[in-house]
């Protein structure tokens, strides 16, 4: 469970993250996550959490949202059986939050802007 965030900074289960993050569907968070296109999302971006096959991926876009998914993305992880939801911080935690406990769920966070 997300315990809180702010800008650069996210709380988990009482531990501090300030790097970017990935946490998939088994609870396993990987930090200092790092995209190709600083502010863009892509599959290969995420492309270690997709292959754990979630049910859901959450991406929190940012506390102002400005990271954003490419595209096709939605598309391509409906092919898979993937449903994609992707906000601002705010509302990715709590869609995270609200989802954590079933199974399945798998998330990525830019924490900064």
């Amino acid at each position: 469970m997300i315990d809180s965030f702010s800008f650069g900074a996210m709380v988990i289960d009482g531990n501090k993250y300030t790097s970017d993050l990935i946490i998939y569907p088994d609870g396993r968070i990987q930090d200092a996550w790092w995209r190709v296109r600083g502010h863009g999302l892509s599959a290969g971006d995420i492309a270690g959490l997709i292959e754990k096959d979630p049910q859901v991926i959450i991406a929190g876009t940012g506390v102002n949202g400005l990271m954003k998914p490419e595209m096709q993305l939605k598309g391509y992880l409906a092919e898979r059986g993937i449903k994609f939801m992707a906000g601002p911080n705010d509302e990715a935690v709590n869609w995270f939050n609200e989802l954590y406990v079933s199974s399945g769920v798998g998330a990525c966070f830019h924490l900064s802007c």
